[in-house]
């Protein structure tokens, strides 16, 4: 069986399940990248941190397996479930979703988390994972959670907000074929039972459990309530085990497991070298447009052009969809930091401050910080003139302060 923890969060969240379950299966759990002391080895996607943990457990010989894992950890499995299916033998998923929220409330976490460092989300742990009167009642573990948080690699959380921001299984739920038991704190207010009964109503084979008395992290808050949940899934599910159903690809013979469980692994297998990227083809133009506009400017800005354009100005949005993002923004000579250092210049120069605060949202999701944003618009006093750098100074700071400004 296989354990994956919640972003923020290391592997110790499953503590008081592994005495039960180690009874029964040869347990491997694992951390995030730049969690729990894990190596800070960023992962772009969920996809690749699924890559990475198939590439940890073939070299330790385990080809078919349970998955259990909660948030973050969840949807990789729903990931391998669905691009592995010859892997997973049986899935858990605990406090999780087939999409996290939206892409821009976690791209804004990103940026408040470069911007402040990750006290803001420590501070604010306890209350996303824990009911009110658990926290109120177990102080030691409280603080046990905000340390988890406090001792992450901030740029791993980061990347990691990305990964859930890119997240989206909704229209592929009905494509993941095995047993899955999909648990959730009846009191969760991150993936709550809202979220749960969209992943049952769309996973052929699936069943819903809510746990009493329990919010996010419903392992920790009702340890003996979800043990005995995963206990009663994965023994009935490995009993009506539809391997042969399920095409399984070659591999390399495995070694015969050992009896005892696998200690935790501190860290799953590094990323790979990425592969050259290839260039869009004309015909994917607007596909690709469309995915790294929205990933600069965010979907509200997005949704907000294409709710006002009409017959009249369709075709200017097609253009700039196709050619500004799908050509320009999608080549791989300057990073997106580099391209919005340029945009922000050109913007300030030619006097366009109408689409400066757009552009200093995004210039925030591509990884500036406030202190670069400001040396690039003194940048523009000396070349562009005073009087254009004061009005974008006005523009920018009004928005880095909304973007940046931790919730209450």
């Amino acid at each position: 069986m296989v354990i994956g923890p919640s972003l923020g969060t290391t592997w110790h969240m499953w503590d008081r399940q592994i005495p039960e379950l180690a009874q029964h299966w040869r347990v491997f759990r694992y951390d995030l990248p730049g969690h729990g002391g894990a190596p800070a080895h960023a992962a772009a996607s969920v996809a690749e941190l699924g890559d990475r943990l198939l590439a940890t457990l073939d070299g330790l010989g385990v080809q078919r397996f349970g998955y259990a894992g909660c948030s973050i950890g969840g949807a990789v499995g729903a990931d391998l479930a669905l691009r592995h299916p010859h892997r997973v033998a049986s899935l858990a998923l605990v406090a999780s979703s087939p999409r996290f929220g939206t892409a821009d409330e976690f791209r804004r976490r990103g940026v408040i988390v470069r911007t402040n460092g990750l006290e803001p989300m420590a501070r604010t742990a306890p209350e996303r994972w824990f009911t009110p009167g658990f926290a109120a009642a177990q102080p030691a573990i409280v603080e046990w959670a905000v340390q988890m948080v406090r001792t992450t690699d901030p740029g791993c959380y980061i990347a990691a907000c990305e990964a859930l921001a890119a997240f989206d299984i909704r229209g592929a739920l009905d494509r993941i074929g095995v047993p899955t038991l999909v648990l959730v704190g009846a009191e969760d207010q991150v993936t709550g039972p809202a979220e749960a009964r969209t992943l049952v109503a769309g996973i052929p084979d699936a069943r819903l459990a809510l746990v009493p008395g329990a919010s996010h992290l419903a392992p920790v808050e009702q340890p003996a309530a979800v043990s005995d949940l995963l206990l009663m899934h994965f023994s009935t599910a490995w009993q009506q085990d539809t391997s042969a159903a399920i095409p399984v690809l070659p591999h390399a013979t495995a070694p015969a497991a050992p009896s005892v469980p696998l200690v935790p692994v501190a860290e799953i297998a590094p990323a790979a070298t990425a592969p050259d990227a290839v260039a869009p083809s004309p015909d994917d133009r607007h596909e690709r447009g469309t995915k790294v506009r929205r990933e600069v400017l965010g979907d509200a800005h997005v949704d907000a052009v294409n709710d006002t354009a009409d017959a009249f100005t369709e075709d200017f949005q097609e253009l700039v969809t196709r050619y500004v993002w799908g050509e320009v923004w999608s080549r791989d000579g300057l990073d997106r930091r580099t391209r919005s250092v340029i945009t922000l210049t050109a913007l300030v120069a030619s006097g366009h401050l109408e689409g400066l605060a757009a552009h200093t949202r995004a210039a925030l999701r591509n990884g500036l910080t406030p202190a670069e944003i400001k040396e690039v618009l003194l940048q523009t006093a000396v070349y562009c003139g005073v009087p254009a750098a004061g009005a974008a100074f006005a523009v920018a700071q009004k928005v880095i302060q909304e973007e940046t400004t931790p919730p209450a």
